[in-house]
């Protein structure tokens, strides 16, 4: 019976986190910013804390969208990550809420993400701290992570972004950086 009971229970533990949904049927994260969803307002506050803009775009009953905030996001350690350098915001890629292109252009959150090129979710797109004048986001975009992806890769663009290490002229493009940090993780896992 004992035996049974510590079996339950380690199963119990390793089922992943529920995840929070919010009214409009999309995830939800304590580190995701309810803003005007004008991107020059967004960028100069996360500048003014220090931040990195992100756009996180999702959808209502997005299995994969799930799979990240139950197995990614729930990891204390990355959401830490997240919440300390960089301001997410996120985007319905059917949704209807007004948003303002860096470029001026405002339209509703479903035909942004077709100006942007956006089909799928999750798609996360990472900005630069300065955005010239005219340039809509996608064009400006310093990486973007299309699709779920596990922990090690997930954290692994969070700090490639973060660390800036898409200007190093080093010859270490993401893929060659996520290979090395599974080298010096040494876990045996790919992600």
């Amino acid at each position: 019976m004992r035996r049974f009971i510590l079996t339950l229970v380690a199963g119990l533990l390793a089922l992943p986190a529920f995840a929070e949904v919010g009214d409009d049927g999309l995830h939800k994260q304590p580190w995701m910013r309810d803003t005007f969803k004008d991107l020059r307002e967004d960028l100069d506050e996360a500048n003014a804390e220090g931040k990195r803009l992100v756009l996180f775009f999702e959808q209502r009953g997005c299995i994969y969208c799930r799979k990240m905030h139950e197995e990614v996001f729930s990891d204390q350690a990355i959401s830490d990550y997240i919440g300390e350098n960089f301001f997410v915001v996120q985007m319905n890629l059917y949704g209807d809420i007004e948003v303002v292109d860096f470029d001026g252009e405002s339209l509703s959150e479903k035909d942004m993400a077709r100006k942007w090129r956006v089909m799928f979710t999750p798609n996360i797109v990472f900005l630069p701290e300065e955005v010239p004048e005219g340039a809509n986001a996608m064009d400006v975009a310093v990486a973007v992570m299309p699709g779920a992806f596990g922990k090690g890769t997930t954290k692994d663009m969070f700090t490639w972004v973060q660390e800036k290490r898409y200007l190093l002229d080093n010859g270490e493009d993401f893929q060659r950086y996520h290979a090395r940090m599974i080298q010096e993780r040494n876990n045996g896992s790919f992600d």
